[in-house]
């Protein structure tokens, strides 16, 4: 039996974690061998992605404490873990599409991307969006697009007052 203490702790530690982020992901766990479970939180560490595990109850009152965003409590059933993001909100999307790939579980149940909730069905469109920077460089190409376009049409215009002048040049010589 957890203390109630120990309660309070963990709702506090999960509202702590719920400043900044940027993508949250619900997920059950549930018939995950202790191996997967292990390689699983690996592979979000490795991508500074941080898992909790805790009980539904203590998820909503942190939730419902944080207050940012809601997250419908038909999502917090059997075995819940958190996945939380602050870089990239995709990331952890693309983990558990590769995981489940092999394999049936996790389950995701729902996602949180920018405050906006998304059911568990969409994980493959959630892992299809593309990354932070993905969008940074799509971004910045658009804006250096107009830049290089002026700076070939520059080129062209010195070229052509070059020739100019060799064949004025030319002609004055001959």
């Amino acid at each position: 039996m957890i203390t109630k203490s120990k309660k309070e702790e963990t709702v506090k530690e999960l509202v702590e974690l719920l400043e900044g982020v940027s993508g949250l992901y619900i997920f059950d766990f549930n018939k995950l061998n202790v191996a997967d479970t292990i390689n699983l939180r690996r592979l979000m560490k490795e991508k500074k992605i941080k898992v909790r595990v805790a009980k539904n109850t203590l998820i909503l009152l942190a939730l419902k404490e944080f207050g940012k965003f809601e997250v419908p409590e038909k999502y917090f059933f059997g075995q819940s873990a958190l996945a939380f993001s602050y870089d990239d909100p995709t990331v952890p999307a693309r983990i558990l599409k590769q995981f489940t790939e092999k394999r049936e579980t996790p389950k995701l149940k729902a996602a949180v991307i920018e405050g906006q909730v998304y059911d568990g069905s969409r994980l493959k469109e959630l892992a299809e969006l593309p990354s932070k920077e993905d969008l940074i460089a799509s971004i910045l190409g658009s804006i250096n697009a107009p830049i290089s376009g002026i700076v070939g049409s520059i080129n062209a215009v010195l070229r052509d007052v070059a020739y100019l002048v060799e064949e004025v040049a030319k002609t004055k010589a001959a």
